[in-house]
């Protein structure tokens, strides 16, 4: 007992030097991060080699694989801040009490997307194309993988709980893991190797829920075993109502922020449905972006729990530093993601079995979508503080503004010009405008929250 204690007074997050810390819980994640991404990509190449239409129907099955995704961890943002600035206040009872309630709420999230697959699929499909080729390949799809998509909720609740004890190192074994897995299964299943079936789309979702479930058991084994300031135990549990609630205050914008993305993809998908392949150019692009975006989500997730344990902790300069550094690492990785795409767009497209048509609109899509990235890394990363810091209204509020409010309202006053190459300008056009609001409520934060941390409570 003594030796536990004297390791929570000494936790990382609130003695070590910032930019060594974030470093340390973030590059686990964002290698990690960087797999998925990579996987994801590599799962696009190998259904791409079955025809383009069962690469679009893959492209948009994407909405509500995002849906599924943001639910999950949403809901995980909220257990993982709630749980940091818990035992940063070192009330050690109650983060055990809000682990389990935050496991129950994912476990009943799974439930509802394995309905939402089984009954909902067709209908999302039907509404999107008239090709009833990408309809059957999409249906076969998206059914696996929400009817078996238990593991992403289960994945991703217990990496963030071992995130907000600062143990990150098996977050990037779960995740690399489940990965790994992932790119084995896909040729193995997708064309049928080893004398297996030959499952075509069906087997690229079942690679998929497959390398869910395997990260999912490695990180329940990991808090079970490794994760000693957090002792999960569902003997006599009932839902606490109050603590739910604590959890969605931050995770309901979070997953709002997250869900607005799956809108917004499907209005996109809208939108180009009149312009040939430009459907599954967007569905390239945003493969290709993940492996932009992921470290810098990464990051992110390295820097919540240190910004809400310190907060809790009354230690504001550490809170500055921290929101500093991220901001800094983000840019400096957005900006090599934009070189990237501005150099070689005629090569990443050509990974996808690219016909003339895809590189002739995909070239200059992913030039000027890019430009975007030039803001993307600030705005995501401020967007996380304000969620770290109990505030994930103002993420929720940016995001609407930017997606609905100015990305898909542009996008579709500029496909009225019937040329595809105008309307990925929506996509830079958006991000000014988050970059703005963004600010302003940075400052906002600023003078309400983070100058008064430390400072004694004063009565009302």
């Amino acid at each position: 007992m003594t030796q536990a204690t004297t390791e929570r007074k000494e936790n990382k997050m609130g003695v070590m030097p910032i930019n060594r810390l974030l470093i340390s819980m973030s590059l686990p994640m964002m290698i990690s991060m960087l797999v998925q991404a990579m996987y994801n990509i590599v799962d696009s190449i190998f259904v791409s080699q079955i025809n383009e239409y069962a690469l679009r129907a893959v492209s948009l099955a994407f909405p509500i694989q995002t849906l599924m995704i943001a639910v999950a961890v949403g809901t995980a943002v909220g257990i993982n801040a709630f749980l940091s600035k818990t035992l940063g206040q070192k009330e050690y009872e109650k983060a055990n009490v809000i682990a389990t309630n935050g496991i129950f709420i994912e476990i009943i999230s799974a439930i509802v997307f394995a309905l939402v697959g089984f009954f909902a699929s067709r209908p999302f499909f039907m509404s999107q194309t008239d090709i009833r080729e990408v309809q059957q390949y999409g249906v076969i799809y998206l059914t696996i993988c929400c009817g078996a998509g238990a593991g992403i909720f289960v994945q991703t609740t217990f990496e963030r709980i071992l995130q907000s004890t600062g143990k990150t190192i098996y977050t990037m074994i779960t995740q690399g893991v489940g990965a790994v897995v992932n790119l084995i299964l896909d040729p193995i299943l997708i064309f049928g190797y080893f004398g297996l079936p030959e499952m075509g789309v069906a087997g690229a979702a079942a690679a998929t829920v497959t390398g869910q479930i395997v990260a999912a058991v490695l990180a329940v084994i990991f808090n079970l075993k490794y994760n000693k300031e957090i002792h999960l135990s569902f003997r006599g549990f009932k839902p606490n109502g109050h603590l739910i609630g604590q959890i969605y205050r931050v995770g309901a914008p979070s997953i709002v922020v997250q869900a607005i993305g799956s809108v917004m993809t499907y209005g996109m998908n809208l939108i180009l449905a009149s312009f040939g392949a430009a459907q599954t150019v967007f569905g390239i692009y945003f493969k290709l972006q993940s492996f932009v975006f992921m470290p810098v989500f990464g990051l992110n997730n390295g820097m919540v729990p240190i910004i809400a344990f310190n907060y809790g902790a009354g230690k504001r300069e550490r809170v500055i530093h921290t929101i500093k550094s991220s901001v800094g690492f983000a840019v400096g990785i957005m900006l090599v993601g934009l070189l990237i795409m501005q150099v070689f767009p005629a090569q990443l497209i050509g990974f996808f079995n690219a016909t003339e048509e895809l590189l002739e609109i995909g070239v200059p899509a992913l030039r000027t979508i890019s430009l975007s990235f030039c803001f993307a890394g600030y705005c995501i990363v401020v967007g996380s503080v304000f969620q770290a810091l109990g505030n994930g209204v103002y993420s929720m509020i940016v995001s609407v503004a930017r997606q609905l409010c100015v990305l898909l309202p542009v996008a579709y006053l500029l496909s009225l010009s019937g040329n595809v190459h105008l309307i990925w300008w929506s996509f830079p056009i958006a991000e000014l405008m988050s970059l703005g609001l963004s600010t302003f409520f940075l400052i906002r934060v600023n003078r309400k929250v983070i100058r008064h941390i430390g400072e004694p409570v004063k009565e009302r």
